[in-house]
């Protein structure tokens, strides 16, 4: 593994660190080889599963700072991958929504993400990724209720 003491290795705390910092390496690489960033598979799985929003919404649900969402937004819509426009039930409000083809990249994120989680998690097997990943999402409710 590393070099760690022991008294830091055997901490979650520092285990969930180290291991995210290698996800992020593997998930970031893997989608700059599609041409695309974390915030771009934010944003499109978002309005993939929610529909068309709002920018501030759409920074809440990804949980983006809004400067970051009107980056990505503008990369997106520049390759076509979603489109802005005005909310129809309230035409002060500006949507976002993800076209075709933003699906489709949707999609091949999807694979490519599919390929990070085998890759990431190879020592274990298809149940022990799920005991793995529930654990993981109950630690992180309990946290997000207090947040």
């Amino acid at each position: 593994m590393d070099t760690a003491p022991d008294r830091l290795a055997g901490k979650a705390s520092w285990l969930i660190t180290q291991l995210g910092v290698h996800a992020r390496r593997l998930v970031t690489d893997a989608f700059h080889a599609t041409g695309a960033r974390g915030y771009h598979y934010r944003v499109l799985a978002t309005l993939r599963e929610f529909g068309g929003v709002s920018q501030v919404e759409l920074g809440r649900r990804c949980r983006m700072d809004r400067s970051d969402v009107v980056a990505a937004v503008t990369e997106l819509v520049a390759e076509g991958l979603v489109e802005r426009g005005t909310d129809p039930a309230d035409r002060r409000r500006n949507t976002v929504t993800i076209t075709r083809a933003g699906t489709r990249q949707l999609q091949r994120l999807d694979r490519a993400l599919d390929a990070v989680q085998d890759e990431l998690l190879a020592p274990l097997s298809p149940d022990e990724r799920t005991v793995l990943r529930d654990l993981l999402a109950r630690v992180l409710a309990h946290h997000a209720r207090s947040e």
